[in-house]
């Protein structure tokens, strides 16, 4: 089975003429010998160590605002691994890499198998238009980049997003996950399925 490994790279995030310092949590999930890295963040020698020298399978982005696909072609071509990325988020990932293209697309349902690990591909739109969660029920745990954090839901007030969206995305796809599921986040602390739960009503409220 396989097993998650973690790195933390420092960047900005830059969206409708304003830029912010950010931390990025990247995720490496595999075994000794192959893995898939999910998001490319700023710095692609940090996430090499993390990967530690196993074959990457794949570059699996949960969405592509530039704080987590920066890199994206640069890790691809240092790896030999391709990017992969929901179609609806090509209009952002334009915006970063308007001369390279992604090298395939992520589909509600598919299936990535990793170390004989299944990640299962959540759309899960709102923060962005094709945000992706990835959910290894083996592992008993999900990946939501910017779509689910500990305290509430990804920011929806920059272009092509809506919140309205995203508590939809959440509570069809992410809230009917098992309790004990731990949340991998794109920045910050993890959390579980159980924790955020209890507090929808108080993000829709907070929002209003």
């Amino acid at each position: 089975m396989a097993r998650v490994d973690h790195g933390v790279t420092r960047g900005t995030f830059s969206l409708d003429g304003q830029t912010f310092d950010v931390d990025n949590n990247v995720w490496v999930i595999g075994d000794d010998a192959e893995c898939v890295i999910i998001d490319a963040p700023h710095d692609v020698d940090k996430i090499l160590h993390v990967v530690g020298g196993r074959e990457v399978k794949a570059i699996l982005a949960t969405h592509a605002h530039d704080d987590h696909v920066r890199v994206a072609p640069a890790l691809a071509a240092a790896t030999g691994a391709p990017v992969l990325l929901h179609p609806a988020d090509r209009v952002l990932w334009d915006l970063v890499h308007p001369t390279v293209a992604p090298d395939g697309d992520l589909a509600d349902g598919q299936v990535v198998e990793i170390a004989g690990t299944a990640l299962h591909v959540l759309h899960t739109p709102g923060h962005a238009p094709g945000a992706c969660c990835f959910h290894a029920p083996e592992l008993g745990a999900v990946f939501t980049g910017d779509t689910l954090f500990h305290g509430g839901p990804g920011a929806t007030g920059r272009s092509y997003s809506d919140f309205d969206t995203i508590i939809e995305s959440i509570t069809q796809r992410l809230l009917v996950l098992p309790e004990h599921t731990v949340v991998h986040t794109g920045h910050g602390d993890d959390t579980t399925i159980g924790a955020e739960a209890p507090h929808l009503g108080d993000w829709i409220t907070r929002a209003g």
